[in-house]
C-alpha cells in the first residue's frame, strides 16, 4: 500500500490539520470487518483533550466510547433548536472525551458539531469524497479531513472508525447513512450502538414508519430495539453508554480475522494510504 498524496493545510488554534486524498480501486468497497462491541479504556491524553485532574478528569473520560460517528445535515435546518443540539451534542463528546468522526463538512449542522468539538479539544475526523469537497467545505477544515474517492467508501471508514453512531436532524443523505448502518446491525456486521436524536420530535415520522414495518411483519420486534432514540443529548448519549446488543441473526461473514474482543476502533495512522 501506498499513500497517494498529502496536502498540508494551515493549522487552526487547536493544532495542526492535516488533510490525506486516498486513491481506491474501483472495485466495490466492502462494508467493515464484523464487530462484537466497544472500546473500554480511554487513554487519558488521547485526542489532544485538555488538561485537568481529579475527579473532573475522570468524570471526562468515563465514556466506554473513544470516537463517536455523528450523521446530520449539511444545511442548518429551519429551527434553532436543530442547532442548538448540533452544538450541544459536541460539548457533550468534548465532556465525555470523546472524538468526533463524520462527513467532513464545514457548513450546516456539520460544521456546528464539528466546531464544537474542535474547539472543546478533541480530535476530528472528517471523512469526504473528493467531489464534495468544493460545496461543503468553506474556509478552514475542521481538525483532519481526509479525502475519499466516494460515497461508499466514505460511508463505510465513517463505521470503520466510530464505536457508536448518532444522527442528529439531516435530509436523505443522513438517512442514507443511518438506514444501511441500522441495515448492517441488523445482518450482524457490527454490534456498535446506534442513536437518534430526536429533536423537537424530528424523527417521530420516521419512528412510526419503523413500528409500522414491525406491526406489518417487514422488522421484527427483536431489530426494532437495534434502534435508540431520545429527545436530548444527554439522555441519548446516556442510552447510548448502557446499551446491550441483544438482536443476534447468526450470519457468518467471510472476513473473520478481526477476532472477537473489546478493542474494536482501529488505532489512527498517521496517513491513510490505498487499499
Amino acid at each position: 500500500m501506498s499513500l497517494a498524496a498529502a496536502v498540508a493545510v494551515e493549522p487552526p488554534a487547536f493544532g495542526p490539520v492535516e488533510m490525506v486524498a486516498v486513491e481506491s480501486p474501483p472495485a466495490a468497497l466492502e462494508p467493515p470487518e464484523p464487530s462484537r462491541g466497544v472500546h473500554g479504556d480511554v487513554e487519558a491524553g488521547e485526542g489532544g483533550g485538555g488538561g485537568g485532574g481529579g475527579a473532573e478528569a475522570s468524570e471526562r473520560r468515563a465514556s466506554r466510547f473513544r470516537r463517536i460517528c455523528v450523521y446530520c445535515g449539511s444545511a442548518k435546518g429551519r429551527k434553532a433548536s436543530y442547532q442548538d443540539a448540533a452544538v450541544e451534542l459536541g460539548k457533550e463528546l468534548v465532556e465525555r472525551g470523546i472524538d468526533l468522526v463524520y462527513g467532513g463538512g464545514s457548513i450546516g449542522l456539520m460544521g456546528l458539531v464539528s466546531h464544537a468539538v474542535h474547539d472543546g479539544g478533541r480530535h476530528v475526523i472528517g471523512i469526504i469524497p473528493k467531489s464534495l469537497m468544493p460545496r461543503e467545505v468553506t474556509g478552514d477544515p475542521v481538525g483532519e479531513v481526509r479525502a475519499v474517492s466516494g460515497m461508499h467508501e466514505r460511508k463505510a471508514e465513517m463505521a470503520r472508525y466510530a464505536d457508536a453512531f448518532i444522527a442528529l436532524p439531516g435530509g436523505y443523505g443522513t438517512l442514507e447513512e443511518l438506514l444501511e448502518v441500522i441495515t448492517w446491525a441488523q445482518l450482524g456486521i457490527h454490534k456498535k450502538p446506534v442513536g437518534l436524536l430526536n429533536v423537537d420530535g424530528f424523527y417521530d415520522p420516521l419512528l412510526s414508519f419503523i413500528d409500522l414495518a414491525v406491526s406489518e411483519g417487514f422488522i421484527t420486534e427483536e431489530a426494532r430495539q437495534i434502534i435508540i432514540s431520545a429527545p436530548t443529548v444527554k439522555e441519548l448519549v446516556m442510552k447510548l453508554e448502557d446499551y446491550v446488543p441483544e438482536y443476534n441473526i447468526g450470519l457468518v461473514w467471510e472476513d473473520q480475522s478481526q477476532k472477537p474482543g473489546n478493542n474494536l476502533v482501529p488505532e489512527l495512522e498517521t496517513a491513510i494510504t490505498s487499499s
